[in-house]
């Protein structure tokens, strides 16, 4: 009977100190983890400001070019120097869409803007 309490109790033990193992290192692990996980965000964060700051800086030596600037102001707000004309050619054969949604007429007057609403739907939805 002695021998199979002793049996168990190795075992039982061995249990013991694995489990208190586990409950002592599982949190400061789980720290471990989490710490590492923010840090790697913050890495990618720093990362990405550093390109948008060199895209910043691209764009500033492009716009202190007086030429890039011309162009720039030729291409977006269509600006001409003195004595230049600008021609704008537009399509002749494009025409205006039809409009493809009917408009309520006859709505009563002298009522709240939601009875208004209501009745131009309803309106336009009967046809």
């Amino acid at each position: 009977m002695a021998s199979t309490k002793k049996g168990i109790g190795r075992p039982m033990t061995f249990a013991l100190v694995l489990f208190l193992l586990t409950w002592m290192v599982a949190p400061p692990a789980q720290r471990y983890f989490a710490q590492r996980a923010q840090i790697n965000a913050v890495k990618a964060e720093v990362a990405a400001n550093n390109q948008a700051l060199a895209d910043a800086a691209r764009q500033l030596e492009l716009w202190k070019n007086p030429d890039y600037i011309k162009t720039q102001a030729r291409e977006r707000l269509h600006f001409v120097l003195p004595g230049e004309r600008q021609y704008i050619v537009t399509d002749p054969t494009e025409t205006a869409p039809a409009p493809t949604t009917t408009v309520a007429k006859d709505l009563p007057g002298g009522v709240p803007w939601y009875n208004r609403l209501i009745a131009s739907i309803t309106q336009v939805g009967s046809k």
